[in-house]
């Protein structure tokens, strides 16, 4: 995957990603996310350049079956929530 390590960041209400949210990076991002995940209302992908099916699963848990606004639409983000029947809110969509 190209690009940037990804990174998390907390700003205002919004858990704030960047760079590629990929198997490589979703150890450290989940541990980086829990520690300033309480009370945020929203994800931020606007600045992801990259993102697998590790980083979806994240981004999913972290979404709380979309309890969380999904802001961005990172490259891949479209393909991966149809493969694996998730909402643009990254919400699991029941059969």
């Amino acid at each position: 995957m190209a690009g940037a390590a990804g990174s998390v960041r907390r700003d205002g209400d919004a858990l704030v990603f960047a760079g590629a949210i990929d198997a490589a990076s979703v150890p450290a991002l989940w541990s980086q996310a829990q520690a300033c995940r309480a009370g945020a209302a929203r994800l931020d992908l606007g600045a992801v350049t990259a993102l697998d099916s590790a980083g979806l699963a994240l981004l999913a848990e972290l979404a709380g079956d979309g309890a969380l606004a999904v802001d961005g639409t990172p490259p891949g983000l479209a393909e991966l929530c149809r493969a694996y029947r998730l909402t643009p809110t990254l919400a699991f969509v029941s059969a």
